[in-house]
Parts: structure tokens; sequence; C-alpha cells
């Protein structure tokens, strides 16, 4: 099932034609595009880092003390990788009213029976099947793919290429290497990494960095 505008949490929103990116760096770029093809008629940016002007084509108008400014007219995105900073400005803009359309590249396959959470992006070729649900925030990357029933927990990142087989439950900030492959019915606790290339046949019961095929524990 396909979707060429952005999905809303909330029963009733009205969408906005016009969004303000928050994060001007290559992730913010592709993000961009999602929503341009989602329908914003207008994108701008904000970033903390002043000497940012521009990012692509689109302008960079301040930092994220200007949120307030723009909130009336804008929707709002945290198109930031790092998962602990994404989840920090996501709360920043929950205790400020303000909730993230999720953002579906229209080559991206996503079941009707799929339930995401606010913020979520997933990009180009992507696919998620049946009864698997997204927590807010997350990143399922460019050609990422979830089968059914899995749960991927709040702010996780599962990066492009990585295949994540049926069943599985991945825990809140964790981050999911590019090509990864994780088998059936598996769960992997919060905060892991799993490097790229990586192959994941076992439960990952306590955090740290895991690569290899199968994986094996490289730092605590």
């Amino acid at each position: 099932m396909r979707h060429h505008q952005p999905w809303k949490n909330s029963e009733g929103h009205t969408m906005k034609d016009r969004i303000m990116i928050i994060g001007a760096g290559g992730h913010g770029k592709v993000v961009a595009d999602i929503a341009k093809q989602n329908g914003y008629k207008e994108i701008l940016f904000l970033d903390d880092d002043i000497s940012r002007k521009t990012n692509g084509r689109y302008q960079v108008v301040g930092t994220g003390n200007d949120i307030d400014r723009y909130k009336e007219k804008y929707d709002f995105f945290v198109a930031v990788g790092d998962n602990d900073t994404r989840e920090k400005i996501t709360v920043k803009l929950s205790e400020m009213n303000i909730e993230q359309p999720i953002l579906i590249h229209p080559s991206a396959t996503v079941d009707e029976t799929v339930k995401i959470g606010e913020g979520v992006v997933i990009m180009a070729n992507a696919v998620i099947n049946a009864d698997s649900k997204i927590g807010r925030g997350c990143i399922i990357n460019t050609s990422a793919t979830v089968d059914h029933d899995c749960i991927i927990d709040d702010y996780v990142h599962i990066s492009p290429g990585a295949h994540i087989a049926g069943g599985v439950q991945i825990g809140k900030k964790a981050w999911i290497g590019v090509g990864s492959t994780i088998i059936n019915n598996v769960s992997i606790c919060e905060k892991c990494i799993v490097g790229a290339g990586s192959v994941v046949i076992k439960d990952i019961a306590e955090y740290g960095t895991y690569v290899g095929s199968p994986i094996r524990k490289v730092i605590r």
C-alpha cells in the first residue's frame, strides 16, 4: 500500500503545506525530498550550527530556539540521525504541543495494518509488512525491510539495506547497521548497535556493539 501524503496520528489534524525540518545535514536532505514528494509546498530548515545557511536547495532560517516563531504556520520534522538527539528534540516539540507528521517515500510499501508513531521517516523502496509496529521518531532507511509482526521501539534507526525478519523486537534507540540481517523471532535490547553487514541469529540482551556473522560483542 503506497502513500503519497504524510500520515498524522491525531484525528482531525489539518495538514499544513509548509514544513520546517530540524537538522540540516545529509539526512535532512533526504527527508526534504520525501517531504516534497508528500506534497509540502515550502520546505525550510532549522539547525543549531549557525554557519549553515542552506541545505542543498533549501534555506536554513534559524536554530532550535526559533521553533516558537514558526509553529503556527509550519509542520515540524526532526531530521537528525543521532538517536539520543532525535529523542531530545522530539520531546521538546511534544512539550510545545507540536506533533510531527509521518513521512513515507512514494516508492515504499507499507501494509495498511502497520502502526506508526509520529516523526517516523520511511525512505525509498523500504518495505514494512503486516501487523508491525514502528515507534515514534524511527528511521526506516533506504531499501530496508521490516517483516510481519515486528515491534520497533522509539527512536530506532534501521539503516539502508538492513533486513528484519518476522516477529523481531528491537528496543528503544537501537541502531541496526547497513546491510545487516536479523532472523525471525529474536529480541534486541535498547541502545544496541548492530554493525554493518552483521547477522543476528540469537537474542541480544546486553547493551553494546555487535558485529560479524554471526554476531559477537566487541564493545561494552
